[in-house]
């Protein structure tokens, strides 16, 4: 829109129109009760003392990110334990996905703020390439689950799913 503006071009109303449906899905995800079951992003984004964490340190926003990247979740709950299907009881979100969850729950921003924000050329916390601009204090690689948010995700009912290694699990 911006560009039609500065080039005098009339705007796109199919594009404006598309672009509303898009947030008013975004808005009501959660009005049906069932989309909240088994969802890790519901939990977050209803949960204060996670959100006010998110809202306050940029280290713990990137951290929760990342471990959301690359991972599958599982509510530590009974049967889902017990059942075993991921097809049924597991939650996972593409990088860009996590991204917008952290956006959402900051209130600001989106995805992009934070996609890629681990990427930085090591496998542990605090390790990247030498002159990388995302070289921060506390950040992690996207896939990283630091003992924080691993301890704040099972406070909050979740586990990272054991990826067909049920021994490890239980």
């Amino acid at each position: 829109m911006r560009r039609q503006t500065e080039k005098s071009e009339p705007v796109n109303e199919e594009y404006l129109d598309w672009f509303e449906k898009i947030i008013e899905n975004h808005d009501h995800k959660f009005d049906d009760p069932q989309s909240r079951v088994n969802n890790m992003e519901y939990d977050l984004l209803t949960t204060d003392w996670i959100l006010e964490k998110v809202r306050t340190r940029d280290d713990y926003a990137q951290n929760l990110y990342a471990a959301m990247c690359n991972n599958d979740f599982i509510p530590l709950d009974v049967v889902p334990i017990l059942r075993q299907d991921p097809e049924k009881d597991y939650w996972g979100a593409s990088w860009r996905s996590a991204g917008g969850i952290i956006a959402d729950m900051q209130q600001k921003g989106d995805y992009i703020d934070w996609y890629c924000s681990g990427i930085g050329g090591g496998d542990e916390p605090d390790v990247y390439a030498e002159g990388h601009d995302l070289k921060r204090k506390g950040y992690v690689p996207e896939g990283c689950i630091t003992d924080e948010i691993r301890n704040d995700l099972q406070r909050l009912g979740w586990a990272v799913a054991p990826d067909g290694d049920w021994e490890k699990f239980t």
